[in-house]
């Protein structure tokens, strides 16, 4: 099988680079976002559906198309509202697809579900409305249910696929949670459980009956939830302080689960337990992090591995003598340089999506037929990106200056002279629960095409440690996570690989937020600083309405920052504008929801007022992260010149 594979695909995906640097990439090929994304097989195999990116006006937009196999034949294209896209989607049985949907805020911002759940068959026939705040106006069954204020999300699909779906709803104003047995084919809907908790995980036996869920408090707390199937009641199972176990998926047999488990706010290993005796047993684990996915056989229940997620990501197989884990396993050994994901796969598991990716590819995908043995490829995902051409994201580690173990990754050009390269430094978002991974990072990859080296590192505060590791960054927006940023740039330098002398810093969201702080705070360190959609003054991230969801939002900011104004004020980038040396560079959308534009507005007026006026990219219409792929383009280009500008084109 493998020579089979070897000679069919590996000539196809070629990952490491060869031979001399190539010619300058256009700033297009970086721009384009994914043409395709998040296949799904149909149970029967005829047929995929697709989020497919096709032009409408001035920018891209990802809708939901469906094509029959193995032919790729369009058969339908579901368009949805401005700013609606599909979150994922599922097929309920061979024809008929639920789609979640959610809403865009801006590109540096994933979308975020709005509530609305709606059904449809491949060929674009028979769509309805099953969930959501426009109920009474679009449903068929608006009268029995009214509309639903209310989050929702997919929990799971009964097996074999019968049209029915599981479907966890969120109601705006309470803190309740519900989980509902709906009919994609008419939205009929039955209630199977509820809980006075919002926005709970909902984890389901093999035979779709509850077993437990999780959730938080009001002040963020870690909650699980058990079910006692004899008496149809919830009850909180209570976890000793600084423990952490989540349920995952559970067995055919029902006896025992697979979840993650953490001990003292450490990184969680994934365990095998017993519902009855409690006793269990570590499977896999990571001794850097938590460990990441699970790995799921062809019919997408059963748990046959998992993913670690430090530095490169590896499989490790808690069923190894699955079929699907051997699959895995010899379809790995084919891309050494890249990794392997079962994606989806046909009800008899015979035919399986297998995506394939790494640091220089944003992935491929193959359509595997284990009848044949044979591997086509089915689609490109950012076809404009040649993986010769990319560089290698190499995973890096140090120690923080109160002994604190940091990782992250340095993204080295392609060598084009004998000097070193200018260093880069991109915090990244969030900044708490959030991480970078090895995976394609596309301002990585365009700065390194330019000749700069880029570091970016998992601060404290960072997600994929563990709660402690979380928590350490609470409050320390402007200093410790700062000390742990500047540490990583001192240590880079300290290898000798980059240029010392030469370096800038560049962030968005939270990432802005760090460029502006550390500009201020580092005055001689950074040749200049760019802030990308960023929060500058720390008071307007409390400027919200006021309801339980609001209320919610800003408990978790009194945990991240606190409310002590003078703190708040130190910790402000606008309010420290006179310590900034560096060139400055700020791009804001006018529309953005996360960092309202006050944030560039007073930090372009404190830089103005402090006789230093930055640079200025603001377009009005759009949010956190521009869409318009002209404005991308600008975003890109304003930037290839500014780095220059202070650093100088690298060799």
């Amino acid at each position: 099988m493998k020579r089979m594979l070897a000679s069919a695909i590996c000539a196809l995906l070629p990952l490491m680079a060869k031979g001399a640097a190539p010619a300058l990439i256009p700033i297009q090929a970086f721009v384009e976002e994914e043409q395709y994304s998040n296949p799904q097989i149909s149970p029967d195999g005829k047929h995929l559906a697709v989020t497919v990116r096709v032009p409408q006006g001035a920018r891209t937009v990802p809708m939901l198309s469906f094509f029959s196999l193995p032919g790729m034949k369009l058969e339908s294209t579901v368009r949805m509202p401005p700013f609606i896209v599909p979150a994922m989607y599922y097929w309920t049985n061979n024809t008929r697809v639920v789609v979640e949907q959610a809403k865009e805020y801006g590109s540096r911002e994933a979308p975020r579900l709005n509530g609305e759940i709606v059904a449809t068959d491949y060929d674009g026939t028979h769509q309805i409305y099953m969930h959501g705040y426009q109920m009474l106006m679009l449903s068929k069954q608006n009268a029995r249910y009214g509309n639903d204020w209310a989050y929702a999300t997919v929990v799971g699909l009964p097996e074999p696929r019968n049209g029915h779906v599981y479907i966890a709803s969120y109601p705006w104003d309470r803190e309740y949670s519900a989980l509902y047995d709906f009919d994609s084919r008419n939205a009929i809907r039955k209630l199977v459980t509820d809980l006075p908790s919002p926005n709970a995980d909902f984890v389901l036996h093999a035979d779709d009956t509850p077993a437990y869920a999780t959730a938080t408090d009001q002040q963020g707390r870690f909650q699980l939830w058990r079910f006692d199937a004899a008496t149809a009641k919830w009850s909180i199972d209570e976890q000793s302080k600084g423990t952490r176990l989540v349920p995952a998926a559970f067995g055919a047999d029902g006896k025992e689960f697979i979840g993650y488990y953490s001990e003292n706010g450490g990184p969680s290993k994934l365990i095998r337990q017993n519902v009855a005796t409690g006793q269990r047993k570590t499977v896999a684990e990571d001794a850097s992090a938590s460990m990441g996915g699970l790995m799921y056989d062809s019919g997408g229940n059963l748990p046959i591995g998992a993913f670690t997620r430090s530095g490169r990501p590896r499989a490790i197989y808690i069923e190894p003598s699955h079929p699907d884990a051997i699959l895995h396993r010899d379809l790995s050994a084919q891309f050494p340089d890249a990794n392997v994901v079962l994606h989806s796969a046909t009800a008899d598991g015979n035919t399986v999506l297998a995506l394939v990716h790494s640091d220089r590819d944003p992935g491929v995908v193959y359509l595997y037929d284990r009848k044949t043995n044979k591997a086509d490829l089915l689609l490109t995902y950012q076809a404009a990106i040649d993986p010769d051409a990319m560089a290698p994201r190499l995973p890096v580690s140090y120690t923080a200056r109160d002994g604190l173990r940091i990782d992250g990754y340095l993204t080295m050009p392609q060598a084009k002279g004998e000097g070193k390269p200018p260093l880069i430094l991109i915090p990244h978002g969030g900044p708490h629960g959030v991480s970078d991974g090895w995976y394609f990072d596309n301002d990585a990859q365009f700065l390194a095409s330019r000749g700069y080296a880029v570091l970016q590192v998992n601060y404290r505060g960072s997600g994929g440690r563990g709660d402690r590791f979380q928590h350490a960054g609470y409050r320390q927006w402007g200093d410790k996570i700062m000390d742990d940023l500047v540490d990583g740039v001192q240590w880079a330098v300290g290898q000798g690989k980059v240029d010392g002398t030469r370096m800038c810093v560049y962030g968005a969201s939270f990432g802005g937020y760090a460029a502006m702080m550390l500009a201020a705070r580092e005055p001689d360190l950074f040749k200049c600083a760019v802030g990308y959609a960023g929060v500058y003054d720390l008071p307007l991230l409390y400027k919200r309405d006021e309801s339980i969801l609001e209320e919610r939002i800003s408990n978790t900011y009194k945990r991240w920052i606190g409310e002590d104004s003078a703190e708040l004020a130190r910790n402000s980038p606008a309010r420290r504008a006179a310590s900034i040396k560096a060139g400055v560079l700020l791009i804001h959308g006018g529309k953005d929801e996360r960092a309202l534009k006050e944030n560039a507005f007073r930090m372009k007026e404190a830089l103005e007022k402090a006789g230093h006026p930055p640079e200025w990219y603001y377009v009005d219409y759009e949010g956190h992260g521009f869409y318009d792929t002209a404005n991308k383009a600008e975003v890109y280009q304003r930037m290839e010149t500014f780095f220059a500008k202070y650093l100088g084109k690298p060799e």
